[in-house]
């Protein structure tokens, strides 16, 4: 099993960047699949991104393409979330989650795949 904690929300303009990170800690990191998870006020919770085990295979949400980066550091335990170009209807709780796929390059965008959930960082976007 393993423990995901967020960091890096907080508040921005429009058109400004955050980076979020998910440090992991328990299991081995390199076993799990990582996915990045948003729930706005009043909404279900929606797929931004995700990674496989080895981070050679990613995914994006149509709503951040091109905004949105994701990676990986097996070695620091972290997956990070790099935001560009943030927009208000990008403002929510980003939730961190992890998973224990077979295959190095499976990854999933559907949020029922995953275990292990973190606590949640805020980001708030600014018009």
């Amino acid at each position: 099993q393993v423990h995901l904690v967020e960091s890096g929300g907080g508040l921005v303009q429009a058109g400004g960047s955050l980076r979020l990170s998910c440090t992991a800690s328990g299991d081995s990191f390199s076993r799990y699949a990582m996915g990045w998870f948003r729930q706005a006020p009043g909404k279900e919770r929606e797929f931004v991104s995700a990674i496989s085990r080895s981070g050679r295979s990613t995914d994006y949400a149509d709503s951040v393409k091109g905004r949105f980066t994701i990676s990986r550091d097996n070695a620091k335990n972290t997956v990070t979330l790099q935001m560009n170009s943030l927009k208000p209807e990008d403002t929510a709780v980003y939730y961190c989650a992890a998973y224990r796929p077979y295959y190095t390059t499976a990854y999933s965008s559907a949020s029922n795949r995953y275990d292990y959930w973190g606590q949640g960082t805020q980001v708030t976007v600014s018009s």
